[in-house]
């Protein structure tokens, strides 16, 4: 049984704060209420689903709550517990985050394998999927805006807690290539939503509050590789009277990412059909892609203004910008991922997988559903190189001891030659060639790498040397 309402509106104002994924740190909430409140399972322990309807200034924002409630809470659980207790009122029920919660998540997975209906919430499963419901859950720790759960070595339930209007863009897109047979994603087994009619955030269609996929277990992520090859390649020592040149070539060391690379650019390109078969193609015509150059550039100055070290290179990134305008033609568009680097990937046993299609975080829904070229994404991977190339040099301790010029040579090497290979397997797997589209993907990577000094000034200050370095190399 749950507390009287204003106790667990205090409760919950005062613990929501504290988590990871709520996004109103910067700002003091102003008003909070529930939403919704439906019950998944009764008894003790019980598991209530939560809307949180939470007002800073003139938004409101809505965020997901699994509440667990038990009489007594074990000591497992005493981390993720809401509103603490309270020895003057020992009836009192022990309140918790219950995504924590084996005992009460495989709830979650029995109401998706029976397509079940509870209050305002639908439960589904994909056309064939049978659904496992004997599996604990285990919470991953990495993840920041969202929280997912691994069932066994099985399946990975992705919860979104800031709930946004309409179906979530990673449910539409892995669903739809699933669906058309991309083997590049996970699978599709299940979701969950929130019915438009009950309490659900403004908008037309159903709210996604989950997606329950297949889990990839022998998966490494893309940037773990990237960087074991980066330090493989820091370490290595060229023979003896070797010349400049040696310090250049970045095959010479034992764990070279090249063959990595080139494979994930076909896999890459191979995504990107999929998802023009699934969801179309259209042409904008040259104005607005003059438009999206002039939008560049007003970026760019913005940025130069904040972060004034960005200013030297300003010259050729305007002049790249003027050239794409200068040269502007009619533009296929389609549906991309959005926000592609070398953390959204994984290899497996079988190849190169893609994850996560939400797009950019700090984007509203409208601005990550926007079509664009795809060499938007090969940009965004070609960045994503650029910061695997230089991370360990920002990290003290973790490379060998030699002047910053010479690891910064070595760095560039190792980028340029992945950078390399993954444009020919993405040429080589049928999407565009970028060596053909030199202009597009130039503005497109330098509209990037102002987007990541923008970043990096404002969150991590110390990371800030790495894209004013790869544009050193970039705009010579």
């Amino acid at each position: 049984m749950l507390p009287p309402e204003p106790d667990l509106v205090r409760d919950i104002a005062e613990w929501l704060p504290r988590q990871r994924w709520f996004g109103g740190k910067d700002g003091p909430i102003h008003e909070l209420a529930i939403g919704t409140a439906t019950e998944l399972h009764s008894g003790d322990p019980a598991l209530h689903h939560l809307v949180i309807d939470v007002r800073r200034d003139d938004a409101t924002d809505h965020y997901q709550l699994l509440l667990g409630v038990r009489r007594d809470l074990p000591d497992r659980l005493r981390h993720v517990e809401i509103g603490g207790h309270c020895g003057d009122r020992p009836a009192r029920p022990r309140l918790y985050d219950a995504a924590h919660d084996p005992d009460l998540t495989r709830v979650l997975l029995d109401a998706m394998a029976r397509e079940a209906s509870v209050g305002p919430l639908r439960f589904h499963h994909a056309g064939g999927a049978r659904i496992r419901t004997d599996l604990a859950s285990l919470p991953m720790t990495a993840e920041q805006s969202n929280t997912s759960l691994l069932f066994g070595d099985e399946y990975i339930c992705k919860l979104f807690r800031r709930l946004s209007p309409g179906v979530n863009l990673d449910l539409e897109v892995n669903l739809a290539l699933t669906r058309g047979g991309c083997t590049h994603v996970p699978a599709v087994l299940g979701w969950i939503e929130l019915d438009r009619g009950h309490g659900a955030p403004a908008g037309g269609e159903p709210v996604t509050l989950a997606l329950l996929s297949d889990y990839l277990h022998t998966g490494v992520d893309g940037w773990s590789l990237a960087i074991a090859s980066v330090r493989d390649w820091f370490a290595h020592t060229p023979p003896p009277g070797g010349d400049e040149w040696a310090e250049l070539d970045a095959s010479a060391a034992g764990g070279d990412f090249a063959a990595e690379a080139e494979r994930l650019g076909a896999a890459t390109a191979e995504v990107h059909r999929a998802l023009a078969d699934a969801f179309g193609v259209t042409v904008v015509p040259a104005a607005e892609v003059r438009a999206m150059a002039a939008r560049m550039n007003t970026e760019l100055t913005g940025t130069c203004r904040t972060v004034p070290a960005l200013a030297p290179h300003a010259k050729a990134l305007t002049e790249a910008y003027l050239d794409l305008a200068a040269r502007a033609e009619p533009l296929p568009v389609q549906r991309v991922h959005g926000d592609y680097h070398l953390g959204q990937v994984l290899r497996t046993e079988s190849g190169w997988t893609v994850l996560d299609f939400e797009g950019e975080p700090a984007r509203t829904q409208s601005e990550r559903r926007a079509l664009a070229h795809p060499l938007r994404d090969v940009a965004g991977m070609l960045r994503s190189f650029e910061y695997a190339a230089r991370y360990l040099i920002t990290k003290a301790g973790t490379v060998p001891s030699e002047s910053g010029p010479r690891l910064e040579t070595r760095a560039h090497a190792w980028a340029a030659r992945n950078r390399a290979a993954f444009c020919r397997g993405y040429a080589a797997g049928g999407g565009p060639d970028p060596a053909a589209h030199s202009v597009l993907i130039r503005a497109f990577e330098f509209e990037k790498a102002v987007y990541e000094v923008r970043y990096e000034a404002q969150n991590r200050p110390a990371w800030l040397a790495v894209p004013l370095k790869s544009l050193a190399h970039l705009t010579a």
